[in-house]
């Protein structure tokens, strides 16, 4: 539970269909291993303890009590486990037998969750035996001296981290229009379970995978679908014990079907609370439900879950060429749009044989391609100073050849000289002022270049850099539209791997060895021909800034947590010192750099994560960090 992750498991057992005695021993197994796990709420399925296809069995007393009988033997059972558990069971109330999720917790029955949507077609014949809950539907009952309620409208919650907020939905509820679990995350709920005995047929597994999915996406919470499976009745079905785990429209795990077992994975209770703050169409104020409190002693949490090292970058190798083609496709798109409407009769680019420039003329050629404009309208202009290699500079020349753009190779170091002789800095003294003085004189150049043409400057800083502030104020900081704005530098390498193999030839030769480069401003002399200001050495690896920026704008979250979360992401890659002192230097750099972050050029949007002063990002630039750093010095 530290940092709001809570263990949870979806279970199936292997059932006897009306053996209630046999199906409470395999629940009790599950419950033990899950124990065991460390998982703090595990889920069954629907009308497990009696099974699902017990038919007209249903009706009669001595199966009704049997489930009552061994829910409560679970209960005491549990009694000494931390553990919330989820049990599907038939309840007669006066007359009226309901379908049922009993929550459990240390012997203890909190309440039960009765179904509101009783399928009554093809295969199913619910009718026959239950009663669709209702809004009104609340029945108070006392079993053995246990006093609880059975209502649709309740959510179990943690008195020590009230984020930890549990309902459920029993299996029809989420395959209608309007599923309950939208007014239970609503009013609260961060993590929904669904007790389901759903019979397995052609293609079922892929749809029901992503209604899970993209339920958890629309209550913005955790979803846990606990399948039926071995045992049920074969007469007519066949139940596969499908569980699917998901967060917030992300899948987190699944089991192999026709299997028994548990599932298990973790789900961010904080990050999802975080997540309704940040979307304020998350409307609460009109769902009531009633909060029934449980104790739970919080401990650490063992993180199973996946974590990605580079989130931006799409999980799915497979899904990555068309990622790449449609994030193309946008920043070319936005620029197409901005050279339009400013009727610019050229559009000017940096070329300094680096990654972010590389992406930034393919973006202007497909810009200028979609247009139908001429490549040659297109001006490429390398200028080579004291830190340039002829690597870069050659591979600047060959790719703006490559492409058929107008290159030009603008040598400024006369102009930097003469600049630096006028407020009397001395040229051994290699400080800020010797590499700012040359990306300012960069950018002047271009600046009047698209004065002269007619044209506009297109900007070739990531958002990686924009985070960092690793740019020059008013040097290649400033542009007349940034292309490459909310892009971080882990995604610039594959749209530029793309780019690569999409074109081939000589432009895929030249981009491969700008990958294979390493990142650098170039604005100190060369050592032997060879670059000799390294990005990464002096401000950290990317991989890790754009982890952390990743999490820090996205789910607001702590040091302490993206911390964790780095170690367990980039295990055997960094050691923790490694990760905290570059997380230390990233929570400084994005706090003292927002000035520079306040008046950016325009730029389109591509992803979840950009740092627009008028769009996704709004920061004061004097806001002080020390409760963040304060944080990362205690790690």
């Amino acid at each position: 539970m530290k940092d709001g992750f809570i263990k949870v498991a979806a279970a199936t057992p292997e059932i006897h269909v009306a053996d209630c005695a046999f199906n409470a021993d395999n629940i009790l197994a599950l419950c033990r291993e899950a124990n065991e796990n460390g998982v703090q709420a595990v889920g069954f399925p629907e009308l497990c303890l009696t099974g699902y296809t017990c038919s007209d069995l249903f009706l009669h007393n001595i199966l009704l009590n049997g489930a009552k009988e061994q829910l409560l033997r679970i209960a005491r059972e549990t009694a000494g486990m931390d553990l919330l558990i989820v049990v599907g069971l038939p309840v007669s109330v006066r007359g009226t037998l309901y379908n049922c999720a009993a929550f459990l917790h240390k012997g203890v029955i909190l309440g039960m969750i009765p179904k509101r949507n009783i399928p009554n077609y093809t295969e199913f014949y619910e009718m026959r035996h239950f009663t669709e809950a209702t809004d009104e539907t609340e029945e108070g009952m006392e079993w053995d001296g246990q006093e609880f309620w059975i209502d649709p409208k309740q959510v179990f919650r943690c008195t020590d981290m009230p984020e930890f907020a549990v309902s459920a939905e029993i299996c029809e509820d989420l395959w209608v229009p309007n599923p309950p679990s939208n007014a239970l995350a609503q009013a609260g709920a961060t993590i929904v379970f669904n007790l389901s005995a759903s019979d397995e047929i052609i293609g079922k597994a892929a749809y029901r995978r992503d209604l899970v999915r993209m339920q958890s996406g629309r209550g913005l919470c955790g979803y846990i679908y606990c399948d039926a499976g071995q045992g049920e009745s074969s007469t007519d079905l066949v139940f596969a014990g499908h569980n699917v785990i998901a967060e917030n429209g992300t899948l987190l795990a699944q089991s192999p079907r026709f299997k028994t077992g548990l599932t298990i994975s973790e789900i961010d209770v904080r990050r999802l609370d975080y997540e309704r703050r940040r979307q304020n169409t998350f409307r609460t104020s009109d769902v009531y439900a009633s909060n029934i409190w449980f104790d739970m002693a919080l401990r650490e949490t063992a993180l199973t879950r996946p974590i990605a090292q580079t989130p931006f970058v799409p999980s799915d190798k497979g899904d990555l060429a068309s990622r790449c083609e449609e994030i193309l496709t946008l920043q070319a798109t936005g620029l197409a749009t901005r050279v339009r409407h400013a009727h610019a009769k050229t559009a000017v680019v940096g070329l300094s044989g680096g990654l972010d420039s590389a992406l930034a003329l393919v973006v202007t050629v497909h810009a200028f391609d979609m247009l139908g404009r001429d490549r040659k309208d297109i001006i490429a202009v390398t200028m080579p100073c004291f830190g340039t290699t002829s690597r870069t500079k050659n591979n600047a020349l060959t790719l703006a050849a490559a492409y058929g753009t107008t290159c030009k190779t603008i040598e400024i170091g006369a102009s930097v000289t003469q600049h630096f002789l006028d407020i009397g800095h001395d040229m051994d003294d290699h400080s800020v002022t010797f590499e700012n003085g040359q990306a300012r004189e960069r950018t002047q150049v271009l600046m009047d270049l698209a004065n002269k043409t007619g044209g506009m400057v297109i900007g070739t800083g990531d958002l990686s850099e924009l985070a960092l502030g690793w740019a020059t104020y008013n040097g290649d900081h400033m542009s007349m539209y940034g292309v490459n704005s909310s892009i971080p530098k882990t995604l610039v390498r594959y749209l530029t791997a793309y780019e690569a193999q999409r074109a081939g030839g000589e432009i895929g030769h030249v981009l491969r060895d700008v990958l294979a480069t390493p990142v650098s401003p170039e604005l100190l002399p060369p050592k032997d021909g060879k670059i000799s200001q390294k990005t990464e050495e002096l401000v950290g690896p990317y991989e890790l800034h754009d982890f952390f920026l990743y999490y820090l704008l996205r789910f607001g979250m702590e040091p302490k947590k993206i911390f964790r979360m780095a170690q367990r992401a980039f295990r055997g890659v960094y050691d923790d010192a490694t990760i905290k002192k570059w997380l230390t230097t990233f929570v400084r750099r994005f706090f003292i750099q927002q000035f520079k972050r306040s008046c950016l050029p325009d730029g389109p949007k591509v992803g979840t994560v950009t740092l627009s002063p008028r769009g996704d990002w709004r920061m004061p630039s004097d806001a002080v960090s020390a409760l963040w750093m304060e944080q990362c010095e205690t790690l």
